[in-house]
């Protein structure tokens, strides 16, 4: 992501539904797949549409109808969304948010093993 872009939670539900589609979709589209877990009005959907098109996180092709795709890969909005969190709550310190998760006993023992392997593997 280049600039900061802040989603809404409810916005966030549209951007899993256009990351999770193989290929661009249309507002109509994208409603019916929410329709499974919210019960969205047609404007309320299409409002989300505009935000995130006016945040440059989506982007819009004219067809028949307009088609919607995220700008975005989900891994780049999941980096920065974390950076955020842990500039925010644990002043920049990935080691505080660790402490945090282990204090907090967030963390089962299988958990931080699993943890120990995986960043003995990665280093």
């Amino acid at each position: 992501m280049e600039k900061k872009a802040t989603v809404s939670d409810a916005e966030l539900e549209i951007l899993e539904v256009l990351w999770s589609a193989d290929c661009a979709l249309n507002a109509n589209e994208i409603r019916s797949t929410l329709d499974k877990v919210k019960h969205w009005e047609r404007t309320t959907v299409l409002t989300l549409i505009q935000r995130l098109q006016k945040k440059g996180v989506i982007c819009q092709e004219k067809r028949e109808v307009y088609y919607y795709t995220p700008c975005i890969k989900r891994e780049d909005y999941v980096k920065e969304e974390t950076k955020n969190f842990i500039d925010k709550f644990f002043h920049g310190s990935s080691r505080n948010l660790a402490a945090s998760l282990v204090s907090s006993e967030a963390l089962t023992k299988a958990d931080i093993e699993e943890l120990r392997d995986y960043f003995n593997q990665h280093l």
